[in-house]
């Protein structure tokens, strides 16, 4: 019997760059790929609005900024079609992200495991933020410490955040910078 192969595609990266000899980021078109992992479906959300009922349902504030570039949404399918069960905004400011979210359902509506939703969010707008030019990535723990720690976000202080992005509502911060810990807070602050 032959070997099963993924239907997804592989990201359509680029050369490694020059000036860090990493690989490039994938491109937007692959980035932005919908995806589906344990039955729930993942895609950007074409209007980040569409958010907003489940920040309102987990009572996390809703971003005041104007334009939310990054936004992903998780949808289960049942019998009055799909219902969005998850979501992540994001803003940006030059080379920068902050999240806001992710938000997961828990009531009747709710998928199988909650914190995997939030992870599988989290991927998916990396690879969107990483598309789109964006070095780092910024987010409020919000109880979630185990999906940022899994995919390489670290603790930095409340300055580290660049001054457009600064004066949101939360505690503590964590930024990613490719998925490694191994950078520096001078380096983030001379980007």
């Amino acid at each position: 019997m032959g070997r099963s192969r993924s239907r997804r595609p592989s990201p359509d990266l680029q050369p490694s760059s020059p000036e860090t000899g990493r690989p490039s980021a994938p491109s937007l078109a692959s980035a932005t790929l919908p995806r589906v992992w344990q039955g729930i479906g993942y895609r950007p959300l074409p209007d980040a609005a569409a958010a907003r009922s489940l920040f309102d349902f987990a009572a996390v504030p809703w971003p005041t900024a104007p334009d939310l570039p990054l936004a992903w949404g998780a949808s289960t399918a049942g019998a009055r079609g799909e219902t969005l069960v998850g979501a992540v905004v994001g803003e940006r400011s030059r080379s920068d992200a902050l999240l806001h979210g992710p938000v997961v359902r828990t009531d009747g509506d709710a998928p199988g495991d909650p914190l995997e939703v939030a992870a599988q969010l989290v991927a998916a707008t990396l690879d969107h933020a990483t598309a789109l030019g964006v070095i780092t990535v910024f987010a409020r723990p919000a109880g979630l410490d185990r999906v940022w720690v899994r995919f390489g976000f670290i603790p930095v202080p409340e300055v580290t955040l660049p001054a457009p992005l600064a004066g949101r509502p939360g505690v503590g911060l964590y930024a990613w910078r490719g998925g490694s810990a191994l950078w520096t807070l001078r380096e983030a602050v001379h980007q």
